[in-house]
């Protein structure tokens, strides 16, 4: 049971699983969008480089903030082989990220801001997934019928494809979803009686 003590939360984000997520955590929030910049400098490697756009989502939305307001942004990545993989820009980008997946252990990184107009704690959460080998067949059919091409690494965990790809996870399952809610939950506590 979180106490916002007067204050409003906003997720600036319009992702429907950060939304699904936050909502578990039974806490009252509105959502908004944010126009930020993705990119990174290219010198960034792994956590480094999400925690950098996080914050330049935090920081696009920090002038629109209102008082007795806190505000959260976040940035998902998927990370094989010390190689950042975003979002697909395609059909044929989504079918090589998903087929450079198969068969190979990822790491997942979430980064997270929580910020008011005079405060910003900062964390990210990683996870690794473990994939099975997946056929052609299969990553065609994910593809075409769930085009996950709002998504990092080109796959949604809680979707057909997680059922029968993912052999193991290792850390968050929620975290490779898009929010480490667990830690969110304790860093906005924290957050919160410090306010």
């Amino acid at each position: 049971m979180l106490d916002l003590k007067g204050y409003k939360l906003v997720l600036a984000s319009q992702s429907p699983r950060r939304r699904e997520l936050l909502k578990g955590l039974d806490v009252e929030f509105s959502t908004c969008s944010v126009d930020a910049d993705e990119s990174f400098p290219l010198e960034l490697k792994g956590a480094d480089a999400v925690m950098y756009i996080s914050e330049a989502k935090a920081g696009a939305y920090k002038p629109l903030l209102e008082d007795k307001t806190i505000g959260i942004t976040a940035d998902t990545v998927v990370i094989l082989n010390d190689k950042i993989i975003g979002k697909p820009k395609n059909e044929e980008d989504a079918f090589c990220m998903i087929k450079a997946l198969s068969g190979n252990v990822h790491e997942v990184i979430t980064a997270v801001c929580i910020f008011t107009k005079d405060k910003c704690v900062k964390f990210y959460s990683s996870t690794e997934v473990h994939f099975g080998k997946l056929t052609d067949e299969e990553i065609n059919y994910y593809i075409e019928k769930y085009k996950p091409f709002d998504k990092a690494g080109s796959y949604g965990v809680q979707e057909w494809i997680g059922y029968i790809g993912i052999e193991k996870i290792v850390g968050s399952y929620f975290n490779v979803m898009g929010l480490p809610v667990k830690r969110l939950y304790d860093e906005l506590k924290s957050f919160i009686e410090t306010l």
